[in-house]
């Protein structure tokens, strides 16, 4: 009994890692609402928006938790964020990770 609770937890453990993890690929198509804002390879073409490639994942899930919750206001991430379940944003932040970071002064 003890190890099949020990497998049991495991394999809870393991997949709650596996979708805070993300899936990049997944990322990427839900990422295409995103582009209008933020750029398609997460540099935003406009200073008023964050470029978010290269971000931290736990960042990136933090600010879109807080957007979607109410724990921060934007006219218009706050209706965009709404939608989006806790493996949208694993999904989302494991692909804006994944891109390279451009140098401002390029």
């Amino acid at each position: 009994m003890k190890k099949l609770i020990a497998v049991l937890i495991s394999t809870l453990c393991f997949s709650l890692n596996a979708v805070q993890a993300g899936d990049m690929e997944a990322g990427k198509k839900k990422s295409e609402v995103c582009a209008a804002c933020h750029g398609a390879v997460g540099i935003s073409p406009n200073t008023s928006w964050p470029n978010l490639a290269g971000q931290q994942k736990a960042y990136l899930v933090k600010q879109m938790k807080d957007f979607r919750d109410g724990k921060r206001s934007d006219p218009w991430m706050s209706p965009m964020a709404k939608p989006l379940s806790d493996e949208d944003m694993a999904d989302l932040a494991a692909f804006y990770n994944s891109l390279p970071v451009r140098d401002e002064y390029q």
